[in-house]
């Protein structure tokens, strides 16, 4: 289980590494663009059930990984995070879509 980390420590949430990665890539990217965008996650914590953030590029941000390997990325579900935080609700997590297999080698 890893965290996001909006500022301070105070301002974290504990997300499964496997969707943090993918996240990463997608907020790192909406970043570099200098978009801001709103992320809002569900949670089953403390009596919070969801939990909205809004990123801007001049906010720190960490992204703390508990595991050692870096998960295997998929590119449709990074595809499908990044239509989600380019909507007007902003970024939400989706379901993991299948992964797009390679077309065969003639």
């Amino acid at each position: 289980m890893g965290r996001f980390i909006y500022d301070t420590i105070n301002n974290s949430v504990d997300i499964e590494d496997r969707t943090l990665a993918h996240l990463r890539i997608v907020i790192m990217n909406k970043l570099r663009r200098s978009e801001s965008f709103m992320f809002t996650i569900d949670m089953d914590s403390e009596g919070i059930s969801r939990r909205s953030f809004w990123v801007h590029p001049s906010v720190p941000l960490q992204f703390a990984f508990h595991g050692s390997r870096e998960p295997r990325l998929n590119r449709a579900w990074i595809d499908a995070l990044m239509t989600s935080a380019s909507s007007p609700n902003g970024l939400f997590v989706v379901p993991e879509p299948p992964e797009e297999s390679a077309a065969p080698a003639e």
